[in-house]
C-alpha cells in the first residue's frame, strides 16, 4: 500500500518562526535568532510588526536572512557584537552572543575554549 505524504499549508520555517514567537512571548526566551530563506522576510517582518517585537535584520548568504528579535537592550548589544558574518566573530563574540540567544552556558564555555585553542594554534 502507497502512503501519501501530507502537505501543510505552513512551510516548516514558518511554524518554527511561530514557535519562536510564542516561546518570547511566553518569557522562555529574550533573544531569538531565526535564520531563513529571504522569501520568508515580508512575512516575518509583517508578525513580528503586528505584535510589537522589535527587531533586526541580516544578510547570511545569498538566499537567507538572520533575523534577530527580541528585548530592545538585546537587540542594541547584537548591533554592536555582529557587524559582519557569524563565522568572522571572534570567540569573544560568539560566545556573548550564545549567552544573549540563552543558549546552555556550559556548551558555550566549551565552544569559547575550542575556538581560542584553534586561535592560538593559527597565530
Amino acid at each position: 500500500m502507497m502512503q501519501h505524504k501530507t502537505t501543510s499549508a505552513t512551510p516548516i520555517d514558518l511554524k518554527v518562526l511561530m514557535n519562536h514567537i510564542y516561546e518570547f512571548r511566553k518569557g522562555v526566551r529574550q533573544m531569538v535568532l531565526f535564520t531563513c530563506h529571504k522569501r520568508y522576510e515580508a512575512f516575518a517582518i509583517q508578525r513580528l510588526e503586528h505584535m510589537g517585537i522589535p527587531y533586526l535584520i541580516q544578510p547570511a548568504g545569498r538566499q537567507n536572512l538572520n533575523l534577530y528579535f527580541g528585548r530592545e537592550e538585546c537587540l542594541d548589544a547584537i548591533r554592536l557584537i555582529v557587524n559582519r558574518p557569524l563565522n568572522e566573530l571572534t570567540p569573544e563574540e560568539d560566545f556573548i552572543l550564545g549567552a544573549v540567544l540563552g543558549y546552555d552556558i556550559c556548551a558555550q564555555c566549551q565552544r569559547f575554549c575550542k575556538r581560542k585553542e584553534k586561535c592560538s594554534k593559527v597565530s
